[in-house]
C-alpha cells in the first residue's frame, strides 16, 4: 500500500461568532473549515444567495416567457452523468408546471455523439423541428453545435457550470456563474444548481406578468425539486461551499421526509437504503452510481425517465434496471481492475512505475475508464490516465485522467498540447479531472509526455500522499452520540469534508466480509472501550494480526442491525 503521511487540520485561535452552543468537538471540526460565524452552517433557504446575480439569467427568461406563451417546441439537451440528468429532469418537470406543453429532452449517446451540443447531435434533432435548445451541465465548449443550430433557425440557451474557453459560443443567451463578468457570488453550482436558478428566476418573472392566474394554473414551489438538485451536486463532487450546502441541506429533508420523487425514493429502496437517514454519503456512493450506470453503458435516457416519472411502480421497474446495469458496470470494472492491478504490480516488481501513469487495454469499456482510473490512483498516488477504444476497431483511444492534490491535470494537457499539437486530438476537464482522445499512432508520445510532466512537478522528492485529518479523537467522545452529532451537522463534501480522524488502535479480530472488505473489533489505545469498525476494499491481510497495534484514519458511524444501534467506525486509510 501507499506511504501516507498524516497532517491534521490546524484549529485556528479564534471562537465561532453565535456559536456558543455548539458541542465542543462540532466548534473546533467548523474552525477548522474556515467557519467563523454560525450563520454560515445555518442552513434555512432564505440565506441563498439571488439569482439575480447570474449573468445572462434575465436575456434567457425572456426567451423561455416567449416560448412558453408561445408553446413553442423546447427541447432540453442533458449530458449523461448524475448531474445531467438531475438538471434535464428539473428543467423538465418546472416547465411544464410553468404551463409548456411541447418539451422534450435528449441525451446524446456518449459512444456516438460524445460531449455536448456537437454538429452531429444537431444534425440528428433537428427532424423534431424545435424551436428552443436549452443546454443543462454543458454547452459552453459547443460552438460548432451552437452556430448549426442558429443556422437552422433555433434558439439557443446555454446552462453550464463548467470553465469557459477564452471565446464563447454565440448563443441567444449563456448561463454559467464562471463567466468572467459574472458577479454571482458562488463560483461551484453544479450543472443542476445553474438550471434551478433559472427556474426559480423564471418562475418570480411569470408571477410578476400574473401568468399563473391567467391560466389557472397553481403556482409552483421550484424548491419541491431541491431533491434533484442536492442528488446532482454531490454526484458531481462541486465544491460543497456554503450555498451549495444550504441546497443539498434542502433536499436531503426532503429525502428524510419522504417528499422526494418517486425516482429518487425508488432508488433508496432498491438499495434497501432508508431515505429517513439520507446524507450527503448515500447519494454519493448509493444513488449516484446507480443513475451514472445508465450514462456509462447505455442511455441516460432510462435515469432521467426514473427522476421525471409520477407512477410509483414505474419508479420501481426503472430503478430495478438501473440498478441491474449498475451491477453490470461492477461486473466490468471488477474485470479491468484485476487487469490494471496486475499490471501496476508488475510495473512496481520491475521498479518501472512511471510518475505518470496510463493504462490501456483493447477491451476495456469506455464508460468505465473514469471509475478505473480513480481506483488506480488512490492505490498508487499517481496521476493516471485510462484509455479504452473511442469504438470497436477505432483508431482512436478515448482517456480519462484522474489527478492528486497539486498536479493540475487539465493544465498538464494544455502544455502537451501546446509543446506538441499534434499528440492529443482533443482534451477537456479541470484540476483534478479531465478526459482526452489520442490516435494510437501517438500514444508513446503521449505517455513519454505525461510522465515527463508529472516528474518535472514532483521533482526528486517523488510523491508522498497525504491525509488531511481532524487529529486524535479523545476516548471520552467515542460514542454513538458524537457520531449522531457529527452526521446530524452536515453536510459534508467537497471541501467541507466529513470528519476524519487518526488514531491507535489494538486489533481484538479481523475477518473478510463480501469480496475483500474487512471487518474488525478494536480496542480504544488508552481505555477499555471496545469498538466495531469496517474498511471497504481493504483486505484482512492488509492489517496487523490480531493482538498488534494499528494506526488508521477513520470516520465515526452509526451501524443499525436487527433494530439496534451501534458505534462504527469506518477505516479509510491505513498508515504505514
Amino acid at each position: 500500500m501507499t506511504q501516507i503521511t498524516i497532517k491534521r487540520r490546524a484549529i485556528p485561535d479564534l471562537e465561532i461568532e453565535g456559536g456558543d452552543h455548539l458541542h465542543p468537538l462540532l466548534a473546533q471540526i467548523y474552525k477548522s473549515r474556515g467557519v467563523t460565524h454560525i450563520k454560515q452552517v445555518d442552513y434555512q433557504l432564505k440565506h441563498l444567495y439571488r439569482p439575480e446575480g447570474l449573468l445572462g439569467v434575465d436575456q434567457a427568461v425572456e426567451l423561455l416567457i416567449d416560448a412558453i406563451q408561445n408553446q413553442h417546441r423546447i427541447l432540453v439537451v442533458g449530458d449523461f452523468d448524475a448531474d445531467g440528468a438531475t438538471a434535464t429532469a428539473l428543467v423538465i418537470r418546472s416547465m411544464r408546471a410553468f404551463g409548456a406543453k411541447h418539451i422534450g429532452f435528449i441525451v446524446p449517446n456518449r459512444f456516438d455523439y460524445g460531449y455536448g451540443l456537437s454538429p452531429e447531435l444537431v444534425n440528428d434533432l433537428a427532424s423534431q423541428k424545435p424551436d428552443l435548445l436549452i443546454t443543462v451541465d454543458n454547452g459552453i465548449s459547443s460552438h460548432k453545435g451552437v452556430a448549426l443550430a442558429k443556422s437552422l433557425g433555433m434558439k439557443v440557451i446555454v446552462t453550464d457550470h463548467h470553465l469557459p474557453a477564452e471565446t464563447l459560443p454565440d448563443a441567444d443567451a449563456i448561463i454559467n456563474p464562471n463567466l468572467n463578468d459574472d458577479a454571482f457570488p458562488s463560483k461551484n453550482l453544479a450543472g443542476v444548481g445553474v438550471a434551478f436558478y433559472l427556474m426559480a428566476r423564471l418562475k418570480s418573472a411569470l408571477q410578476q406578468i400574473d401568468w399563473f392566474n391567467q391560466h389557472a394554473l397553481k403556482v409552483p414551489n421550484v424548491g419541491q425539486w431541491l431533491d434533484l438538485v442536492a442528488l446532482g451536486t454531490v454526484a458531481d463532487v462541486v465544491k460543497l461551499d456554503e450555498n451549495n450546502r444550504i441546497l443539498v441541506n434542502a433536499g436531503l429533508n426532503l429525502m428524510k421526509k419522504g417528499r422526494s420523487c418517486f425516482g429518487i425514493q425508488a432508488l433508496f429502496d432498491v438499495a434497501n437504503r432508508p431515505s429517513e437517514v439520507a446524507d450527503s454519503s448515500s447519494l454519493g456512493f448509493v444513488l449516484a452510481p446507480r443513475l451514472n450506470a445508465a450514462g456509462r453503458l447505455e442511455d441516460m435516457s432510462v435515469g432521467i425517465d426514473l427522476l421525471l416519472t409520477d407512477d410509483r411502480s414505474m419508479a420501481k421497474q426503472l430503478a430495478q434496471e438501473l440498478d441491474g446495469i449498475n451491477k453490470q458496470r461492477r461486473e466490468i470494472q471488477e474485470s479491468m481492475q484485476n487487469l490494471a492491478d496486475s499490471v501496476v504490480k508488475q510495473l512496481k516488481q520491475d521498479d518501472a512505475l512511471p510518475m505518470g501513469l496510463c493504462l490501456y487495454h483493447k477491451d476495456w469499456h469506455q464508460g468505465v475508464v473514469g471509475l478505473l482510473a480513480s481506483r488506480v490512483k488512490e492505490a498508487v498516488n499517481r496521476p493516471t490516465i485510462v484509455f479504452a477504444l473511442e469504438n470497436e476497431g477505432s483508431e482512436w483511444l478515448k482517456g480519462s485522467a484522474r489527478s492528486i492534490t497539486g498536479f493540475h491535470i487539465r493544465d498538464a494537457l494544455v502544455e502537451i498540447d501546446s509543446e506538441q499539437p499534434e499528440v492529443i486530438q482533443k482534451f477537456g476537464g479541470h484540476a483534478m479531472a479531465a478526459g482526452l482522445t489520442i490516435h494510437q499512432s501517438q500514444k508513446k508520445a503521449f505517455l513519454k509526455a505525461f510522465d515527463s510532466k508529472v516528474k518535472v512537478w514532483a521533482g526528486s522528492g517523488g510523491l508522498a500522499k497525504v491525509v488531511d485529518t481532524d487529529g486524535v479523537l479523545p476516548s471520552h467522545f467515542m460514542f454513538q452520540e458524537t457520531a449522531q452529532t457529527i452526521k446530524q451537522s452536515g453536510p459534508w463534501g467537497e471541501h467541507f469534508p466529513e470528519p476524519l480522524f487518526d488514531g491507535w488502535f489494538e486489533i481484538k479480530n479481523k475477518k473478510e466480509v463480501g469480496q475483500g472488505h474487512t471487518k474488525l473489533a478494536l480496542k480504544v489505545e488508552d481505555d477499555l472501550k471496545q469498538v466495531d469498525a469496517i474498511a471497504f476494499n481493504i483486505h484482512p491481510s492488509d492489517f496487523p494480526s490480531e493482538g498488534n497495534r494499528v494506526q488508521i484514519c477513520y470516520q465515526m458511524d452509526i451501524n443499525e442491525f436487527r433494530g439496534r444501534t451501534r458505534l462504527q467506525l469506518i477505516v479509510r486509510n491505513i498508515i504505514y
